[in-house]
């Protein structure tokens, strides 16, 4: 079976010539064919592989961010709470005895009356910072803050047990702090 450049060449509407050049326009194409699509896919691959990279970019980008952002929030939670723990907890107390301590490496002065001096002297009472104001609370408070944040807690004594004399007849007795003679 001859082929159809054949068949035409016998019918004389084509020539030598041109058959030649069809056949090598025809090999031409075919091998730019085959040399563009490896080409292409090589170049589609290396575009896979960029995009991949990106991605993997991307994402371990945002994580960071995520766990910075879950960072600040777990502080200001903490920052809330502390603050939470102390407005509710503290007291304040006006005397006329000048209490001193350090806050900020400022010594500051805190009016307290005479019971409440010896229950901060006794470690019963304690003083703890936050934000620049300075709060009165009971020892137990600020041990439950110092486990937040030790640096909250300014002046925590330890507790220290009143010498009961052994003669004393009403040592059984205990006189409670906030009675008022």
């Amino acid at each position: 079976m001859a082929s159809l450049q054949d068949q035409l060449l016998k019918a004389g509407l084509t020539t030598k010539q041109k058959a030649k050049q069809a056949n090598s326009d025809k090999r031409k194409k075919n091998k730019q064919k085959r040399s563009g699509v490896e080409i292409e896919a090589s170049l589609q691959e290396k575009v896979r592989a960029d995009l991949a990279k990106q991605q993997a970019e991307k994402a371990a980008k945002d994580k960071a961010l995520n766990d910075e952002k879950k960072q600040q929030l777990a502080a200001k939670e903490l920052q809330q709470r502390i603050l939470q723990i102390l407005t509710h907890h503290s007291f304040s107390v006006m005397g006329e005895i000048e209490f001193n301590f350090t806050q900020d490496g400022k010594i500051k002065k805190m009016l307290v009356d005479t019971p409440t001096q010896k229950a901060l002297v006794n470690g019963r009472l304690a003083i703890c910072g936050f934000e620049q104001k300075s709060y009165l609370v009971t020892a137990e408070t600020a041990e439950k803050l110092a486990t937040l944040d030790a640096s909250i807690v300014l002046v925590s004594n330890e507790k220290v047990e009143e010498d009961i004399d052994e003669d004393d007849p009403y040592a059984e007795y205990q006189i409670p702090d906030d009675l008022m003679w």
